[in-house]
């Protein structure tokens, strides 16, 4: 996940990074998949915003399968997709999925929150399905804040640090994701999708650096970063990955 803020996986913080997120995701390489019906399953799939951004650039029709830990999150997201789509949802394991049928398994924000096994059990699921992947938004370790401070460097290592608790892969998902769906022969793309935030911005900067800061905190109550801190622009980077068979 780009942050660990205060509001966790709520409506809220969703529904704020949600232009940024689209305004990032590399929308060339949904010209990449294979043409045709489409059957898609959404991985951590939030309130919807992966099948609200893809959902209008793929052939109809399409059967999207919405799959999230949290209930409340898979009733908004169902309702939020277009009419013509039609729509089922599950609460599960997403690295634990049978996938058979599936033309297109599709997650953003999803694979830096995985642990190595969990990474390579989904890429398994893909390839014994032979169902293409495509996992947007993946954080990669770096972010440039300006105007800079002399503890960012001590604030992003704590961060990535954090992001990489209790096994999870943080920065290295989806290299490592990559590396994996290489491994089994199949063709990987990968695109820069970073996130380019400025004035228009100013809620969510707020938002992301107060939750970027808390997670390095937690990691390193040492670091004290400045409360009043008036930041202009913010870069953070991630990956999108497609995987195809």
């Amino acid at each position: 996940m780009t942050t660990v803020d205060s509001s966790g996986y709520a409506p809220e913080w969703l529904r704020l990074r949600e232009p940024a997120d689209t305004a990032a995701r590399a929308a060339d390489l949904v010209t990449l998949l294979p043409a045709g019906p489409a059957v898609i399953r959404d991985l951590g799939c939030g309130t919807g915003a992966m099948g609200r951004w893809l959902s209008g650039r793929l052939p109809k029709p399409q059967r999207w399968i919405l799959h999230d830990q949290d209930p409340r999150l898979l009733e908004i997201a169902a309702r939020s997709l277009p009419p013509e789509i039609s729509v089922e949802t599950e609460q599960a394991d997403v690295t634990r999925l049978n996938i058979s049928g599936t033309s297109l398994v599709t997650a953003s924000a999803l694979l830096d929150l995985l642990t190595k096994e969990e990474i390579q059990r989904l890429v398994k699921s893909c390839v014994d399905a032979q169902s293409p992947a495509l996992f947007t938004l993946s954080v990669t370790g770096s972010a440039q804040i300006t105007p800079p401070d002399e503890l960012d460097e001590a604030l992003n290592t704590a961060f990535n640090d954090h992001q990489r608790r209790d096994g999870k892969l943080g920065p290295e998902a989806a290299a490592f994701t990559a590396a994996e769906f290489t491994r089994h022969g199949w063709t990987v793309h990968t695109r820069p999708s970073p996130w380019r935030l400025g004035p228009e911005h100013r809620e969510l900067i707020d938002s992301w650096y107060r939750g970027f800061v808390a997670a390095a905190r937690e990691q390193r109550p040492d670091l004290a970063a400045p409360e009043d801190r008036r930041i202009t622009e913010v870069t953070v980077h991630h990956q999108d990955l497609l995987a195809l068979p």
